[in-house]
């Protein structure tokens, strides 16, 4: 099994904590990470596994054994049971391992029934750090599901194993968590969100290509985000002398998903893409935000731009620093590159910029510099 770098993490959290919610996407390796674990596995949706844990509840709530319940909000009625083990024995910790997907049933359980006895810790599915930069143009292309491609130099499984994963979730997964709208038209929701993908979000654009109004287009966008399937990035909002962007941007998560509503099917038919900058923009993004997340680092992040054409792509803080990167899908960039940069990075306070793109050699100048994606991925463990 390939180390996953939200491992260290995933143990410390139950070192402190009676429970730890493990969410993510489907397929993004879950049950591969928690089985590594050597606890006492069961999958909630196999109606065997449901018999032995019901049978053996007694004594797995009272051994030393980590109890592993995967998919748990397909059986609410573990909730209670956690909860209750949970507080008869309240000093123990690293004791229950739930797996979930990240459906608004398993939120409400979680709020309602253990509240303040658990932890939650995101899995992405594979980052470049998990892969090395060998694998960029690779984990770009297929994206970083297990399954989808990117394991292999050589993959037959891409595109069809995206679009048999969105089929999936349009007719099975969405429908049972509250996305109550015909797997067709959830499929050309995906569509239209790929074609807009890394643009200001417009409700009510897309919800006039849909027959839709606007607020079940959000409310659908909600749900969407809620299965890790769309990130929503916010506009800056601070206060400024400038008219500011005051929607967020919506990106697809995993860039082969993204390649596979696009219909690009190799990395030449990419690179010939009207989306291709869009897509690496999201790409990188992803890599961060995820990079971070898996260390525990906490952050926040969102966008900047203005009404006369500054931009940042993504502004990061994290702790007092306040740090800019631009995102340039391009070999080398330009001095006038980064002083661009500079300009819009001065107007937020952000005393870090960074201009990342495919160059061979990143160059560091205090804290300003321009980066490929490796070294920009090393300068957060740093910030």
């Amino acid at each position: 099994m390939r180390k996953r770098l939200v491992t260290r993490l995933l143990r410390a959290r139950l070192a402190d904590t009676p429970a730890v919610a493990l969410l993510g996407p489907r397929q993004s390796g879950k049950t591969t990470l928690a089985q590594s674990l050597a606890g006492a596995y069961f999958d909630a949706e196999v109606d065997a596994d449901r018999l032995r844990l019901d049978l053996g509840w007694d004594a797995l709530a009272a051994g030393r054994k980590l109890v592993v319940i995967d998919e748990a909000q397909t059986w609410p009625a573990i909730f209670p049971r956690l909860r209750s083990a949970i507080d008869a024995v309240r000093r123990r910790n690293g004791r229950f391992l739930l797996l979930g997907s990240v459906s608004p049933a398993l939120m409400q359980e979680v709020s309602e029934s253990l509240a303040g006895r658990l932890a939650r810790v995101e899995l992405t599915p594979f980052l470049l750090a998990e892969l090395g930069p060998r694998t960029l143009d690779r984990l770009w292309l297929y994206g970083g599901f297990p399954d989808g491609g990117v394991l292999s130099t050589r993959s037959a499984s891409f595109p069809v194993w995206q679009r048999d994963y969105l089929a999936l979730m349009t007719q099975r997964d969405l429908p049972a968590w509250g996305l109550s709208a015909r797997p067709q038209t959830t499929q050309r929701l995906l569509a239209m969100l790929a074609a807009v993908n890394g643009q200001i979000w417009n409700a009510s654009l897309l919800g006039q290509g849909l027959g839709l109004s606007y607020h079940t287009v959000n409310h659908y966008l909600d749900l969407l985000e809620g299965a890790y399937l769309v990130r929503r990035l916010p506009p800056w909002s601070g206060n400024l002398r400038k008219r500011l962007v005051k929607s967020p941007k919506v990106y697809l998560r995993d860039s082969g998903l993204l390649h596979a509503l696009l219909g690009v099917e190799s990395g030449d038919a990419l690179l010939r893409h009207p989306a291709v900058g869009a897509s690496w923009e999201g790409f990188i993004i992803e890599q961060m935000l995820g990079h971070l997340t898996a260390r525990g680092t906490a952050f926040e992040s969102c966008f900047f731009r203005t009404s006369d054409g500054y931009e940042i792509d993504l502004v990061l803080r994290i702790g007092a620093r306040l740090a800019a990167f631009e995102i340039k899908l391009a070999s080398t960039a330009s001095p006038e590159d980064l002083a661009r940069l500079e300009r819009a990075a001065a107007l937020i306070g952000a005393h870090h910029c960074y201009l990342i793109c495919r160059t061979r050699k990143p160059v560091m100048e205090g804290h300003r510099g321009v980066l490929n994606p490796a070294a920009a991925l090393e300068l957060l463990d740093e910030l």
